[in-house]
């Protein structure tokens, strides 16, 4: 698990360095594969769940060490690498519950594996539907149990192998109090009668379809905004899709392959000209593959160099140009923020958990009535949850001005 670092509370806590039955074996062989998914099977109740991947080192995302912990059968730290059929793990997890925290995090390289689940409790979510302000799996620890948990190796390499016992001992420690935690949190949001909104919230994580890829990836550069010419804006488009294809075949994080401020560093020379400069980065990994990028860039004809802006999210056109192409949508966007975050603020959770930024683009881009069923038809349609839908519509409606409808 990799989480952002939040301030962890210390005084009056308890540092916890080791799981408490001490740090298992690593599971690395078709018959200690086969053992663990028994001992899983004969436990009881949900399965707490972690995997560790290599962001930041790697091209993939996929699992290279998976945690799971069950009542009655202890914790397992599974080796992906060395397993070929989950199959067997697979039927046992789908029995019950998983608990998982930021479960947007590890349910990707976990469907690679064919390992699904039937349905979910994501700790991080619940946090975030208490409106708790800070929802590191570290913070909530310390803040429910009074204990700090040992997170040294969260952004380790974990491709390495053989995997370090301090590290092992991270990994176990993920998953050793998410059970105690998963109950902690349902009956605090029973108790605030947000039960039903986290159940509708954890379905919709699991039944989420892959997200959809961005039409223009390389527009994501580190400082792009620094390149303020077409021209420059082709060097990047072309040295980012070459480092991608590199990445990919080495299998290592494209920014280690060649990192984001010497692609902006070339793109934003003055003038753009030939050869490419004798940057030592540019040395490394493929030197030829950025040399052809750089030429294919100087190359291009005018109408085939990138737009200075590139496209809207979610099919929309950038916000920022609304109030030029389509002033009313401008005027119901400020509506509809303004009714989000006041609501959000009375129920005492984030307003993009109350409704995402995206979803709420989409109602002001496409209201075209004060009538609320056609508030309900287009939020339903953009992926909003039934309990959503009944807390922001009055309040949008409420405030939507009469002269800013279509």
């Amino acid at each position: 698990m990799s989480e952002a670092v939040e301030p962890v509370p210390t005084s009056g806590v308890e540092r916890l360095d080791v799981p408490r039955e001490g740090t298992p074996p690593v599971v690395g062989s078709r018959d200690a594969f086969l053992e663990a998914v028994d001992r899983l099977a004969a436990g009881s109740g949900p399965f707490a769940i972690d995997s560790e991947r290599a962001s930041g080192y790697r091209y993939s995302q996929r699992a290279y060490l998976i945690q799971i912990r069950r009542e009655g059968a202890g914790t397992h730290l599974i080796d992906p690498v060395a397993i070929d059929d989950f199959a067997p793990l697979a039927a046992v997890l789908r029995s019950d519950e998983w608990i998982l925290h930021a479960a947007t995090q590890d349910l990707p390289c976990l469907g690679e594996l064919g390992l699904r689940p039937a349905r979910i409790f994501d700790t991080e979510l619940a946090g975030r539907l208490l409106g708790r302000p800070r929802v590191g799996l570290a913070t909530m620890v310390v803040e429910e149990f009074g204990l700090e948990l040992a997170k040294e190796h969260s952004a380790a390499d974990w491709s390495v192998r053989p995997l370090p016992e301090n590290w092992l001992t991270y990994a176990a420690l993920d998953v050793e109090l998410l059970i105690e935690l998963r109950g902690n949190l349902a009956a605090e949001l029973r108790a605030k009668g947000k039960d039903e909104w986290a159940r509708q919230e954890f379905a919709a994580v699991v039944a989420a379809p892959p997200p959809v890829a961005h039409a223009e990836p390389w527009r994501r550069t580190s400082h792009i905004t620094d390149i303020h010419t077409a021209r420059g804006l082709a060097v990047v488009r072309e040295l980012w899709t070459a480092r991608d294809v590199v990445a990919r075949e080495l299998d290592i994080a494209p920014g280690r392959v060649l990192h984001d401020r010497v692609i902006i560093a070339v793109a934003g020379r003055r003038p753009l000209e030939s050869p490419l400069p004798a940057l030592r980065e540019l040395r490394r990994h493929a030197p030829e593959a950025w040399a052809q990028a750089y030429e294919r860039a100087l190359d291009l004809d005018e109408p085939a160099l990138p737009a200075k802006r590139g496209p809207g999210r979610g099919g929309l056109p950038d916000p920022r140009q609304w109030q030029r192409i389509n002033a009313p949508a401008a005027v119901r966007l400020e509506a509809v923020r303004t009714a989000v975050r006041a609501t959000a603020e009375t129920l005492e959770l984030p307003q993009e958990n109350l409704l995402s930024p995206a979803v709420q683009r989409t109602l002001a881009w496409s209201i075209t009535t004060s009538d609320p069923t056609e508030v309900a038809a287009i939020l339903r349609h953009a992926g909003a949850r039934p309990w959503q839908i009944e807390l922001v519509t009055e309040p949008v409606l409420t405030l939507l001005p009469e002269d800013a409808e279509s």
